[in-house]
């Protein structure tokens, strides 16, 4: 089944950072780093909006008509995060939550990023499904999408599965776990590698 999707633009913001604080309000690393469940979809929507917000600068976000859900991916050579934007996150984060948990949220971010792999690639950063919307191969199918994209250049793909009860999703499409990433909490990330395909 092939989903319908369309490139988001600054209109969509609002709804792609509803979606995605929904589809990771429960999430095994997004979830406990907003510790404060009453305010958690409050506080986890203000980091979801610069990121969102930052990644729309490249026509690379992948919605589905009615924002249902969204694929961000950042292109070879592109940055989630401007400089300034990255300088100012914990700033943003500490205002909502307090120092402490702003700095465990940017430390994560710094872990991922360290990771990376050294070659140029494609940067699926951040997948979400809106929560009312779940079980119907959304997320997935803009994931096809945005693949059958890359593999028209001819590039590799790389994620961090922040719950493993996605790796069999993305393996199904083609990528492989390359590494593993530990948080202060626990959590273990998968992260994947798709090659490029010519």
């Amino acid at each position: 089944m092939t989903t319908a999707s369309r490139v988001a633009t600054v209109a969509d913001l609002d709804a792609v950072v509803a979606t995605f604080t929904s589809a990771f309000f429960h999430d095994p690393v997004w979830g406990p780093a907003f510790p404060d469940e009453r305010r958690r979809a409050a506080q986890a929507a203000v980091m979801w909006r610069v990121y969102a917000g930052s990644a729309l600068r490249y026509p690379w976000t992948l919605v589905t008509p009615d924002v249902e859900a969204a694929a961000v991916f950042i292109p070879p050579g592109g940055v989630e995060l401007t400089e300034e934007e990255a300088a100012g996150l914990e700033g943003r984060l500490a205002a909502v939550t307090d120092a402490e948990t702003a700095r465990a949220i940017t430390v994560v971010g710094d872990r991922f990023e360290a990771a990376h792999p050294a070659e140029p690639f494609f940067y699926l950063t951040i997948l979400g499904t809106h929560a009312d919307h779940r079980g119907k191969g959304l997320g997935m199918g803009l994931v096809t999408e945005g693949l059958a994209r890359i593999d028209a250049l001819g590039a590799p793909v790389y994620l961090e599965s922040t719950n493993p009860a996605n790796i069999k999703r993305y393996e199904s499409v083609g990528f492989l776990a390359r590494d593993e990433i530990v948080t202060a909490g626990g959590q273990v990330v998968t992260t994947m590698w798709r090659p490029a395909t010519r």
